[in-house]
């Protein structure tokens, strides 16, 4: 069978490694990568030797399959070039940052009987997939996504750059719609959203937090689930998921003390680790070459999009109060 080509367009962190890990997938070729940045030009050509250009459409074609790793800006025009070309995409998050952008790209890509997928590289995570057998009626989730200011970061906030990821995961894993929605943020090292805290409420109930920041000095990538017989932790970094069950505490008063004591059955479930992005990779192929079903449908993928628009929204609105 024929060897799928694949190009990459946008080649900053994340773009290099899409362009890594297709250069190391069986049955795929390496057949293009694009930026307009002629240092990131030279060095992908010194590592892995494929074909470099400035212009994405010069990959009109010369390829099968395209990742677009490129500022969020850019997602719409290129990828709706792309598709009418006949290239099937995959688009790193966010799809866009206009809603009508994002539905008009995956109603064409239908029309055209072309893939579009959404780089949610969490989705592929060992502990996430692991965390989908577990929970079962989550009444509380509560999501962490903070690190140190990135300067690399140019066009989004936490909204649409990492809180995003946790909306998807929630709304997979609730399988319930918002109800009500209320944010607070704020402006730290930038003009836009440094540290945003959303509430969500569900129809079914259940309660969701979640902070996103990148003005704390600390990595911190956790979501915990208080279901009714049981809390369950998940660490992204680490992949690891921890529940605890049949948890018992008391306090003791000794002189001129106060000792408080908790106790819980833990168990460390066993995640299979492999590599996310590549996991992400495989998937889009095989979704192009075989027609397996995707994992996330058009809807939801849409109703990610809308949650954190509305979420940037509101932080928006509060800013110019």
């Amino acid at each position: 069978m024929a060897k799928v080509r694949a190009g990459v367009v946008g080649v900053g962190r994340m773009g290099e490694y899409h362009v890594g890990v297709l250069s190391e997938m069986q049955g795929v070729e390496l057949a293009g990568v694009v930026d307009v940045d002629p240092k990131r030009r030279k060095a992908i050509q010194d590592i892995y030797h494929t074909p470099i250009h400035a212009d994405y459409k010069d990959l009109f074609g010369q390829v099968d399959i395209a990742v677009v790793a490129v500022p969020t800006r850019l997602h719409y025009p290129i990828t709706k070039d792309l598709l009418n070309n006949g290239i099937h995409v995959l688009l790193e998050k966010p799809c866009a940052n206009n809603l009508d952008h994002a539905r008009e790209l995956f109603q064409l890509a239908q029309d055209k009987g072309l893939i579009l997928h959404i780089g949610h590289v969490e989705r592929f995570n060992g502990a996430v997939q692991e965390l989908h057998k577990i929970v079962e009626t989550p009444l509380f989730v509560e999501c962490k996504r903070m690190g140190p200011f990135a300067e690399r970061i140019q066009d989004d906030g936490v909204v649409l750059d990492i809180m995003i990821h946790d909306i998807d995961i929630i709304l997979n894993l609730i399988k319930s719609k918002v109800v009500t929605c209320h944010v607070l943020g704020a402006s730290v090292f930038s003009e836009i959203d440094d540290l945003v805290s959303a509430q969500l409420e569900f129809e079914n109930g259940c309660i969701a937090n979640i902070v996103a920041s990148r003005a704390s000095q600390n990595k911190v990538r956790t979501l915990s689930v208080t279901q009714k017989d049981s809390f369950v932790v998940l660490d992204y970094t680490d992949q690891e998921i921890y529940v605890h069950r049949k948890s018992s505490s008391e306090h003791q008063m000794t002189k001129g003390s106060l000792r408080y004591k908790q106790e819980s059955l833990v168990e460390r479930i066993f995640v299979h680790k492999d590599n996310p992005l590549k996991l992400e990779l495989q998937h889009f192929i095989d979704c192009v070459k075989n027609g397996s079903p995707r994992n996330v449908a058009v809807d939801s993928e849409l109703y990610s999009l809308e949650i954190a628009l509305n979420i940037l929204e509101q932080f928006n609105q509060k800013r110019k109060k």
